[in-house]
């Protein structure tokens, strides 16, 4: 008879997500693009880093506006495209690619279900996009979730802002778009500033405000990201914290950096303030 108490116990965390992950299916996160930001990709490395510190592999699939063409081998086979990056992170370059695989009723889900196909080591796979291609891509699967309740199937887009106002505004106009076009009401902000910057926190507040009073959408979290943060240092708390929550590994540890306190404070004068930067 087998003694079950004998069992040893998981050595870390990372022991916890790769049986999640045995149970579940790949875990998409939407990236949307941001042309005016000028560390993207740090933004894009810190990410991996967080989810990579947990022992997940992570594929970066790269349809910005800057990415490169994918090559004549991402026609024929995805998998022979996709090429490793650094430890635990495998790269697709693929501006352009996710339209190559649009179905009769405008949608371009199908890519995503040949990504998971092409990378089968891949537990988390980054879409690093433009909203209108995030909307191509998770419309459908958005309508299926409110449909059939299924909270867990929901992707939250991830915006990408740092602290100069084109950035912003850019941010809010992807916001505005994933809402309205793809029904996506929830967002979360990853921003790169300083950590001395007085602005960081006031676009936070901004872009909630204006998510709320002009579309009805939420900006549920935001992560600040010091761009000059070095490559060899570990993820930030907020960051990991951010991943966490993602992962949906542990709730009860990971609840959002709120943006409630400062937001409701003095609604009024941060709502100009948002109409002001917005328009």
């Amino acid at each position: 008879m087998r003694d079950f108490d004998s069992r040893p116990l998981p050595l870390d965390q990372a022991d916890g997500l790769r049986r999640l992950f045995a149970r579940n299916r790949v875990k998409m996160v939407p990236v949307v693009s941001n042309p005016h930001v000028a560390f993207g990709g740090v933004m894009l490395e810190r990410l991996c880093a967080g989810f990579t510190e947990l022992g997940l592999h992570v594929l970066v699939v790269d349809a910005s506006e800057r990415a490169s063409a994918p090559s004549e081998l991402a026609v024929m086979d995805l998998a022979d495209a996709i090429e490793p990056l650094a430890p635990g992170v495998s790269y697709l370059a693929a501006r352009g690619l996710p339209i190559r695989h649009v179905d009769a009723t405008g949608s371009t889900a199908p890519f995503l279900t040949a990504l998971t196909d092409a990378a089968p080591r891949a537990e988390v796979i980054l879409v690093h996009a433009p909203a209108n291609e995030l909307c191509r891509l998770f419309a459908r699967s958005a309508e299926l979730a409110r449909r059939s309740g299924d909270e867990s199937a929901l992707v939250r887009p991830l915006l990408l802002a740092d602290d100069r106002p084109a950035s912003v505004t850019h941010a809010y106009a992807a916001l505005k778009l994933l809402t309205q076009r793809a029904g996506l009401v929830v967002h979360d902000l990853l921003l790169g500033a300083a950590p001395s910057s007085p602005r960081a926190e006031r676009i936070a507040i901004q872009l909630a405000t204006c998510a709320d009073d002009f579309l009805g959408a939420v900006l549920r979290d935001w992560v600040r990201l010091d761009p000059a943060t070095d490559a060899s240092e570990p993820p930030s708390e907020g960051l990991r914290r951010w991943v966490r929550e993602t992962l949906r590994l542990d709730a009860a540890s990971s609840a959002p950096a709120s943006l409630a306190a400062p937001y409701y404070v003095d609604r009024p004068q941060h709502a100009e303030q948002a109409r002001r930067v917005m328009n």
